[in-house]
Parts: structure tokens; C-alpha cells; sequence
């Protein structure tokens, strides 16, 4: 899983707690099988935990939690995710830049 799903996830579970897998995998746009994978490794490594949530009438909604190591794993994967976020940025930014003055060269030829 690479840093921009667990970061997406996170922010998921964050923002909707009371949910079910389905409903977190159309929201993130994924499978069910990739969510579902996903949020296991999530709570083998101590992440985030599951509790059944007992005022839902489907009995399949979990309440997700990041636990304290989540919470700090969260911060970690958002940091190296916006360091990635920011070189392609610059990457995108130094392209168009040299978009611009190829079109400026071939205005000035014709």
C-alpha cells in the first residue's frame, strides 16, 4: 500500500468513522477487495481498530478509530505524501515553463 492510499484512508476513517467498507471503498474510489485489503493491513499493524457500532441498524457499519500509533503513522505518511505532492509540482511547474518557451520559439518563427 503506498503512501497515498494509506493518507487517503486515514483521512477517510477520520472523516466518517461510523461507516462500512463499502461505502469507504466508493468514496475512495477503489474495490472492495483493494479497501478491504487495505484496511487489514491497517489494523494487523495496530493502526486503526474496528468496533462493531451498536445504535447502526446494519450490523455491517464498524465505528474505525486510528489508534495512537495511527494517529502518528497518519502524520508521518502525510508529510512524505505532500513532499512527494510538492517535487511533482515543481516537476509540473519547470515543464510548463519550458512548454511556454517552446510556444514563445515557434510564435516568433512563424
Amino acid at each position: 500500500m503506498n503512501d497515498e492510499t494509506t493518507y487517503k484512508l486515514f483521512k477517510a476513517i477520520e472523516e466518517s468513522p461510523a461507516t462500512n467498507q463499502r461505502r469507504l471503498a466508493s468514496n475512495l474510489e477503489m474495490s472492495l477487495g483493494k479497501l478491504n485489503y487495505c484496511l487489514k493491513a491497517l489494523l494487523d499493524k495496530g493502526l486503526v481498530k474496528a468496533e462493531n457500532f451498536i445504535e447502526s441498524n446494519n450490523k455491517r457499519s464498524y465505528l474505525y478509530k486510528l489508534t495512537t500509533a495511527g494517529v502518528s503513522e497518519k502524520a508521518a505518511v502525510t508529510l512524505r505524501f505532500l513532499k512527494v505532492k510538492m517535487q511533482e509540482y515543481d516537476r509540473i511547474r519547470d515543464e510548463i515553463v519550458q512548454l511556454k518557451e517552446e510556444v514563445k520559439h515557434i510564435e516568433e518563427s512563424l
